[in-house]
């Protein structure tokens, strides 16, 4: 600057300042119209303005259209196996306490043939985000009936019709020992979707979050049709569940006053009949930790680890 003398700027700026370009990958190869872009947008958005380090984030997934999530993330990323994220994330969270760590999931993924690991990952309550892409319908394979599908769905695997009733991910989640933060939000639903994800991210535990998500291939039918029906989603609001701005509150004809620590009212809000709520439905912030039992020998030398191990040893030696 001419004129101003350099000792007398004083400017707070932060050493490295992370922008969206900073966490976007390859193009994403989704369909047009999926609800995936709008998800990915978000959580690039919650990447920059929580200013994670890429080299110190993490998303595991496993298998499904949800799955090369990814790759289109340019921090560290796993694509695993069909419903395998879980592990996988979790032996990261335990020996590397320090990075941030999101699980990246869809319905037939977590909720089928995943459901063992979903189960414990819930109870070990490990620090990390996972996100439940969830269309109601196995996409990457081509229209397969999942185990969210509405009852009557017709698909490859049943073309007159599924004939058994949908898990409800939300209310099974709440079944489940130690479950700590249980959040339901929709894609066409950005501002809501975004304070979700921001908030799971908060959370000192496992935040389960399921995302209503349109597949406007395969599931035409579904999540697509109830875009414009304002009346299909029901806003859970409380002081200490999503932060919404008045203009989004009032966007919502129904609003139901929820206390996020009630888990029998969660429960019951859960299977609404007539509406979809969404909103945080149940948390915990002092539910045990499993990630935090991992932490008692991170400080230890090579050499600390060596010598304990041999003593283990020694003591069958003949």
């Amino acid at each position: 600057m001419i004129g101003i003398k350099a000792d007398l700027i004083d400017l707070d700026l932060p050493e490295v300042y992370y922008s969206i370009q900073d966490y976007e990958s390859s193009t994403a190869r989704w369909c047009p119209g999926c609800g995936d872009h709008a998800i990915l947008t978000a959580v690039q958005k919650l990447c920059r303005e929580e200013q994670l380090p890429p080299e110190k984030t993490v998303f595991v997934s496993g298998i499904g259209c949800s799955s090369r999530f990814p790759h289109y993330m340019k921090t560290y990323g796993f694509h695993g196996l069909h419903g395998r994220a879980f592990p996988v994330a979790e032996g990261v969270k335990f020996r590397r306490p320090d990075l941030d760590v999101f699980v990246i999931t869809g319905d037939g993924d977590c909720c089928s043939i995943g459901a063992g690991h979903w189960v414990h990952a819930l109870r070990y309550n490990m620090k990390m985000v996972a996100l439940l892409f969830d269309n109601s319908i196995y996409g990457l394979t081509k229209k397969q009936t999942s185990p969210t599908s509405p009852l009557g769905t017709s698909s490859n695997t049943h073309p007159r019709g599924s004939v058994l009733p949908p898990m409800n991910p939300i209310q099974t989640t709440l079944g489940f020992t130690n479950v700590s933060f249980v959040a339901q939000t929709a894609d066409w639903q950005p501002a809501h979707m975004y304070e979700t994800i921001k908030k799971a991210h908060q959370h000192p535990g496992f935040a389960f979050v399921r995302i209503l998500q349109r597949c406007p291939i395969w599931m035409k039918d579904g999540f697509c049709a109830d875009v414009g029906n304002r009346d299909m989603l029901a806003l859970l609001d409380h002081e200490d569940g999503i932060e919404v701005t008045d203009e989004v509150r009032n966007s919502f004809p129904t609003i139901i006053k929820h206390d996020p620590a009630d888990i029998n009212n969660a429960r019951f809000y859960a299977e609404l009949e007539d509406q979809v709520a969404i909103g945080l439905f149940y948390q915990d912030k002092n539910a045990p930790r499993y990630d935090l039992y991992g932490t008692s020998n991170l400080d230890m030398t090579n050499d600390e680890r060596l010598a304990g191990l041999n003593a283990h040893l020694d003591r069958f030696a003949i």
